[in-house]
């Protein structure tokens, strides 16, 4: 449906009128009449809108309800609160009023047995990356806390041995090389084979649902950095993903996802109206995983991805580049929704830590317009046009693979590395990853309940 409001604006696309209750924001009026509140929704970005003001105005509640918080003030967690259970969680894993997970569920009786902890650990406390946990109890709660980021990163069954149900609460970012769905994945396997209830308490995806960009893991380039045939973003939820993950992929696990109340797929972190927390220590302002779908595959380079700096993967670049060079040989139709600032930083750890390298800074002016996964591989192709002898590529081993080369597993298959290093322009370098995007969509919608 299109429409135009009279002798104002632009045309209305993806029209939609719904009067929607909002349950849970009852008004009393004057006279002590009590009513709910209905929005009547016009279209997506007005509906945001109403939703963020109706809120602010006449609640203390957040928009969006994660899984955590329906499954302690739900009808869900009084089948679960007798369970003997295990919690997959890391700092981000917290109520709308910033408790941990582990203290709220704790607290509202349920019966936790132990904790697990993936990359960075469950308290978050490796600030580098591929830094591996150990085993400890944890001096807060006095819970063992078995690591699954190290020589192991499946549960093994003496892990799971006694519990009922394994709670999954991490955030997740929607860009397939961030290791806690893998996390998830594996756990959901041994889950299957241990007979334990997987259950994951559903949080929103940082950037979103509606767009999908980057190329599908390829069979022979698997690894911890993506385990199953997905795009490098592939806009799901955690909970969405675990549901295709089981069916599709043959977990088979006895799965169930406490799912978000009041989540849509084009919302901004900022629009949910919760609390960020960073879900890891170079992730740590909704700016920065907003870049991060294509930046991170600067980790597969010999440029510095700005870790060691307070812009990780807003900052890129190597003590071989000039920056100006840099930021004028993209294209414009590659920097949608950002623009390129030359600059200078030194990293304090990590790739050319003490070193000054030329770079540049990506600002992001359009969230809706940003084709992250497009900019960085525009900025691949012109590091390595200016600088051929000095930009190199990455050698493993590289989180847990020994054989294949980094930025391989990091897009999927070697294509783009072959790519670039061939002269291949910008739009053949991302070949058919368009297509298999719309693919993977098309193939999920089944499994997504938002």
């Amino acid at each position: 449906m299109k429409g135009v409001w009279p002798g104002r604006g632009p045309p209305l696309l993806h029209v939609r009128v719904i009067v929607e209750p909002l349950s849970h924001a009852n008004v009393t009026a004057p006279g002590g009449h009590s009513f709910v509140p209905c929005l009547l929704i016009v279209d997506r970005t007005r509906e945001i809108k109403a939703r963020r003001f109706i809120f602010a105005s006449m609640s203390d509640s957040p928009i969006v309800q994660t899984g955590l918080q329906r499954l302690i003030t739900g009808d869900a967690g009084e089948r679960f609160r007798d369970a003997r259970s295990g919690l997959i969680l890391h700092p981000a894993s917290v109520t709308q009023d910033l408790t941990l997970a582990v203290d709220a569920l704790k607290a509202s009786g349920f019966d936790l047995q132990a904790l697990f902890g993936p990359q960075h650990g469950a308290r978050g406390e490796k600030q580098d990356n591929m830094i591996e946990s150990d085993f400890y109890v944890d001096p807060q709660s006095g819970l063992p806390v078995h690591s699954l980021y190290g020589d192991v990163r499946k549960p093994t069954q003496a892990m799971l041995e006694g519990l009922e149900v394994l709670f999954f609460d991490l955030q997740d970012v929607g860009v397939r090389v961030y290791t806690f769905v893998w996390t998830m994945a594996l756990a959901m396997e041994a889950c299957a084979e241990a007979g334990v209830r997987f259950v994951v308490l559903d949080r929103p995806n940082p950037v979103g649902g509606c767009v999908l960009e980057g190329s599908v893991i390829r069979p022979g380039y698997e690894s911890f950095v993506g385990l199953h045939p997905i795009p490098l973003r592939h806009g799901l939820t955690a909970g969405e993903l675990a549901l295709w993950l089981n069916d599709v992929c043959g977990i088979g696990c006895e799965l169930e996802v406490i799912p978000m109340k009041g989540w849509l797929r084009d919302m901004h972190w900022e629009d949910t109206g919760l609390p960020f927390v960073l879900p890891s220590p170079n992730l740590p302002t909704p700016a920065s995983c907003d870049v991060y779908p294509g930046m991170v595959l600067f980790e597969g380079t010999n440029l510095s991805e700005g870790r060691g700096t307070t812009k990780p993967f807003e900052l890129v670049g190597a003590p071989y580049l000039d920056p100006d060079e840099l930021a004028a040989a993209v294209a414009p139709e590659h920097l949608a929704g950002v623009r390129l600032r030359p600059c200078w930083f030194e990293p304090t750890f990590q790739k050319h830590a003490g070193e000054l390298c030329g770079g540049v800074q990506l600002h992001v002016t359009d969230r809706e317009a940003l084709r992250s996964v497009t900019t960085a591989v525009a900025l691949l192709k012109a590091a390595r046009d200016q600088a051929p002898d000095s930009f190199d590529w990455r050698r493993p081993p590289y989180e847990y693979e020994a054989r294949l080369m980094p930025i391989d597993i990091l897009w999927g298959h070697g294509d783009l590395r072959n790519g670039v290093d061939d002269g291949a322009s910008v739009d053949e370098l991302l070949g058919d990853a368009g297509k298999e995007c719309d693919e993977f969509f098309a193939a999920t919608r089944p499994y997504c309940p938002y």
